[in-house]
């Protein structure tokens, strides 16, 4: 009896293994078809609230990015001398959202002429900054920063970082969805709430359903 229980468990673990290794393996292959790029458009509460809305964005991570220190603190941050800045670390699946899509509403989403600063926010940590991953996100950013300047669309230079990433931390749990979490805020209603109804407007055909 015993040995008739052994040889029906033998069999569906036989016929159960390669159907579970075949979907591990396809979930796997779907991780590795996703890219990723970080943003820094000045305080990252307005980028990840805009960034998690677009359609073919898998996350969008609020963080720090291209300083030294290790596991920088806000604290640290919001002193402007880490060389770290506000970012928001997007994973994208591009089948559905193409690179220069994102490098559209990334520039259409701030000011991307305001060295160090975005409106009330001041510092190095609120620069404008696109942390590239790899040279083809380069050659795409870098091509679109010169279309820009060419156009004349501001009456002021781009002065977008363009730079290899190195590094990314998280930011601190109470940053991540902020504005998901504190809608009623000052800063949510009268900063992040206008850039998402004009990103809304202007970018509708990409917004998740």
């Amino acid at each position: 009896m015993y040995t008739g229980k052994l040889l029906v468990t033998v069999f569906i673990l036989i016929l159960v293994f390669p159907v579970q290794h075949f979907i591990d393996q396809k979930t796997e292959n779907k991780k590795m078809a996703y890219d990723t790029i970080t943003f820094g458009t000045g305080c990252f509460w307005c980028s990840e609230a805009i960034f998690e809305r677009v359609k073919g964005v898998i996350s969008a991570e609020a963080g720090y990015s291209g300083g030294e220190i290790p596991h920088p603190t806000y604290q640290q941050v919001s002193q402007g001398n880490t060389g770290y800045a506000e970012v928001v670390q997007v994973v994208y699946n591009p089948d559905e959202i193409s690179l220069e899509k994102l490098l559209e509403i990334f520039w259409k989403t701030h000011n991307p002429t305001t060295l160090n600063r975005q409106g009330a926010d001041v510092g190095t940590q609120y620069r404008s900054a696109i942390f590239y991953h790899n040279a083809g996100q380069r050659k795409l950013a870098q091509g679109y920063k010169e279309k820009l300047e060419k156009a004349g669309i501001w009456p002021n230079p781009v002065v977008t970082e363009i730079s290899p990433y190195k590094n990314f931390y998280p930011a601190e749990k109470y940053h991540q969805e902020y504005y998901r979490n504190n809608p009623s805020a000052g800063y949510c209603q009268f900063v992040i709430t206008p850039k998402i109804e004009k990103f809304e407007k202007v970018f509708k055909e990409v917004i998740k359903k």
